[in-house]
């Protein structure tokens, strides 16, 4: 299911992504979801609001970035799952509580924060899967995490597309337990 435009910019210089994120916040109305400095010395500008603005802006902090734009990703309609996620993990709010007992869980990891919410968008749309945790580039080095639950088979077909939609060598991990134990369910998953 589509919703709002999801942009990203990552930027080699901490003084340059500040004026990258200036640049795209004043270019269109758009919300500034994430701006903010990651390992190893990186910036990140991540914003969302509806797919012409978020063009125009996404177009705007690139070209304020120049030669320090390390990459960038535009998602025109990313699923629904993915903006909730995004919020909750930016506020360090706790992630949806497990429901029910027989469901599987899937674990990915990604080498940059665009492949993770590449991967997470790709996954969704994917299979009927619930986007548990989305975890971007803070204490991970830069990485980006999430977890996904649901049915087994829904699981695998959202991994299986999540790791297609990685790309070439951004895939640092996935993983995939079929019924998690009830202590692991509430701790880690």
């Amino acid at each position: 299911m589509p919703g709002e435009a999801l942009a990203l910019l990552e930027i080699s210089s901490l003084a340059r992504g500040v004026v990258t994120a200036d640049a795209a916040a004043k270019r269109a109305p758009v919300e500034l979801l994430l701006c903010e400095a990651t390992s190893p010395g990186k910036y990140l500008v991540l914003f969302a609001g509806g797919v012409a603005e978020v063009e125009e802006s996404l177009l705007a902090g690139a070209n304020a970035a120049a030669d320090a734009l390390l990459d960038r990703l535009f998602l025109p309609q990313a699923h629904v799952q993915l903006l909730p996620a995004i919020r909750a993990g930016a506020n360090g709010l706790p992630r949806v509580a497990a429901e029910g007992a027989a469901w599987a869980a899937g674990m990915l990891e990604l080498a940059t924060v665009s492949a993770a919410l590449r991967a997470a968008d790709a996954a969704c749309k994917a299979a009927e899967v619930q986007l548990q945790m989305l975890r971007l580039a803070r204490g991970i080095g830069g990485k980006g995490f999430f977890i996904l639950r649901g049915e087994l088979h829904s699981v695998e077909a959202a991994v299986a597309a999540a790791r297609e939609a990685a790309g070439a060598g951004m895939l640092a991990g996935a993983e995939i337990v079929a019924a998690p134990h009830a202590d692991l369910r509430g701790r880690a998953l």
